[in-house]
């Protein structure tokens, strides 16, 4: 390989809340797997153009242009099939505060937003913070295996007057890439009741196994018209702390809708730094993505050897998509609280707690798969020696 994966960087001391355990009630030492941020560092043809950016040495005001949107148009067209057009992107400062604001400008006070949890736990803040009401579309799990109960979801958005859709996919935390069909259905009862859709994609980049990321706003125009597209660079090439999310919206009245909301924020100007490290990952780092899919995706089957082979008990739904584990506990016959202790305090192990993905969440852990092999292996050493 030519990028090393199993370097070991020092996170410890450098501000990053993965490495922070006392701030999250957390006891010092345990090894931090959870929050979805990579343990390497971004690759080369960033840290260059950011480098070169800082020897530049004028830090103004900036703006995305016509070779910035070059630049996304030509990634989202031959990585997913996806032909953008340049008046449907607005560039905000990260996906989880865009979401809050389309629902602020998409719906109402006491309007209903539906989810399909277990789901990444912002969306529920998203929308109890914004005073409407919560949803649930819980996902069907079956052996492992996640699927959609498409005769609940409609029922739901009808009993409940929905007005919008949190969709997430790939899914976070269960690892689903929804096929055409699964998404077809969910897009035909959406336009069929009138239901917003904001999709969250930001692990789009992240597929394994012949698996394909299909655009839900570009399976069908109907579609298009009602959807908001949540993507960023920023999860793909591990560009936390340099947040910009490209945002595509095609009706212009939505558009115009979530720009207005936008604006009452006092919408910044995206930073040089995020505009620099964009463009630089989209156009030179490919390679590095390829190869990194390569080592994640070992890194799922060392998991998964690792528990069949000595921890049996705990099982690795292995995802379709994203670098995140979903881990089965269910079988240990434990409370949400005893895992968690035997977790946090036995194992010396930081993961998620599946109960804050919500409804379906019970018995299950969300672990962070990219991270050195090593510090897996050590990870998983300690959780086999706490439950001996």
């Amino acid at each position: 390989m030519t990028y090393d994966f199993d370097k070991i960087i020092d996170r410890h001391n450098t501000y990053s809340i993965k490495y922070d355990p006392k701030s999250r009630g957390k006891p010092e030492g345990v090894i931090p797997l959870w929050v979805a941020d990579m343990d390497f560092t971004a690759p080369p043809c960033v840290l260059d153009a950011l480098n070169k950016q800082t020897e530049h040495g004028v830090f103004g005001y900036f703006n995305t242009g016509i070779d910035y949107f070059n630049t996304l148009k030509s990634w989202f067209s031959r990585r997913h099939g996806w032909e953008i057009e340049q008046d449907w992107l607005v560039t905000t400062s990260g996906i989880v505060s865009t979401i809050h604001l389309a629902i602020l400008a998409l719906t109402k006070p006491g309007d209903s937003v539906i989810v399909q949890q277990p789901v990444y736990y912002p969306f529920m803040s998203a929308v109890s913070s914004t005073g409407r009401e919560l949803v649930v579309n819980q996902l069907i799990e079956e052996d492992g295996y996640y699927e959609i109960d498409f005769e609940d979801f409609e029922r739901k958005i009808v009993d409940n007057n929905v007005k919008a859709f949190v969709l997430c996919n790939p899914h976070n935390p269960v690892g689903r890439v929804f096929t055409k069909d699964e998404l077809t259905q969910m897009g035909d009862i959406c336009v069929r009741h009138g239901v917003v859709v904001i999709s969250d994609e930001i692990h789009q980049d992240f597929i394994y196994g012949g698996y394909e990321h299909l655009v839900f706003a570009g399976l069908d125009p109907r579609f298009s018209d009602i959807t908001v597209t949540c993507t960023a660079p920023t999860k793909t090439f591990n560009l936390a702390a340099l947040p910009v999310a490209n945002i595509f919206i095609s009706n212009k009245n939505l558009r115009k809708q979530f720009q207005n909301e936008y604006s009452k924020f006092g919408a910044p100007h995206t930073g040089i730094m995020e505009i620099v490290a964009c463009v630089a990952a989209y156009e030179l780092g490919e390679e590095w993505l390829g190869e990194l899919h390569n080592y994640i995706l070992g890194n799922m089957n060392f998991i998964d050897d690792f528990l069949k082979n000595k921890m049996p008990k705990i099982k690795l739904n292995k995802p379709e998509g994203t670098y995140l584990a979903w881990l089965d506990f269910r079988a240990l016959g434990l409370s949400d609280d005893e895992l968690d202790d035997v977790i946090t305090h036995k194992a010396k192990l930081w993961l998620n707690r599946g109960t804050s993905f919500g409804a379906g969440g019970e018995g299950f852990m969300r672990l962070n798969t990219a991270c050195p092999r090593s510090v897996l292996q050590k990870a998983l050493n300690q959780l086999e020696s706490a439950l001996l």
